[in-house]
């Protein structure tokens, strides 16, 4: 193949890495019943007059499955990160022991578990929709191609792999969804 339709195949599979990538980080913040410091991830604190993230403020640990700590770098800081987390609206209840603050991850609710799971297929179903366009840029490079003269054997052998990559990249989406779901749905 010519190396412009190299060109293309690779930038698309660049492309759709990134649509996988993306999801990845989605469903980190997509908390399934036990503590983890990425639940934190979207939570940012006024740090004088900037929107900090959360762990450039504060040392987060997971103490046991239930609690999350948080030891701010600076005393002063305990409430302003409080006040974060309560802004953040993440259905989380801070407490303040004047050192540290403490997260106590409630367990879900039967009704949060299937709020969860829609959101998680909602990040998969935009994750397929960045997987599409990266297949119809392709095909319209590979197109433009064709109209200056690049063969039509090997444009159409560069759009069935163009597909091969979307299938194999969708596919990959649903066993991402379905592993978030289970870990999702387990009680």
């Amino acid at each position: 193949m010519s190396e412009e339709i190299d060109f293309i195949l690779e930038s698309t599979e660049e492309s759709m890495n990134g649509s996988i990538a993306h999801l990845e980080k989605e469903f980190l913040n997509i908390r399934a019943g036990k503590a983890s410091p990425a639940m934190l991830g979207g939570v940012f604190v006024d740090y004088y007059g900037a929107a900090t993230p959360l762990s450039q403020v504060s040392k987060i640990s997971v103490p046991d499955a239930r609690t999350i700590t948080l030891q701010p770098f600076e005393k002063n800081m305990l409430s302003a990160i409080e006040k974060a987390i309560m802004v953040a609206n993440i259905g989380f209840n801070p407490m303040n022991n004047g050192d540290v603050i403490i997260i106590s991850v409630p367990p879900l609710t039967e009704e949060r578990r299937r709020d969860l799971a829609k959101q998680a297929k909602s990040e998969a179903e935009d994750a397929k929709i960045g997987i599409r366009n990266s297949r119809k840029d392709a095909n319209t490079d590979i197109k433009k191609l064709e109209k200056e003269g690049t063969s039509e054997d090997i444009c159409k052998s560069a759009e069935e792999e163009v597909q091969n990559l979307t299938n194999a990249y969708t596919k990959k989406i649903d066993e991402l969804l379905a592993a978030k779901e289970a870990e999702i749905m387990k009680v």
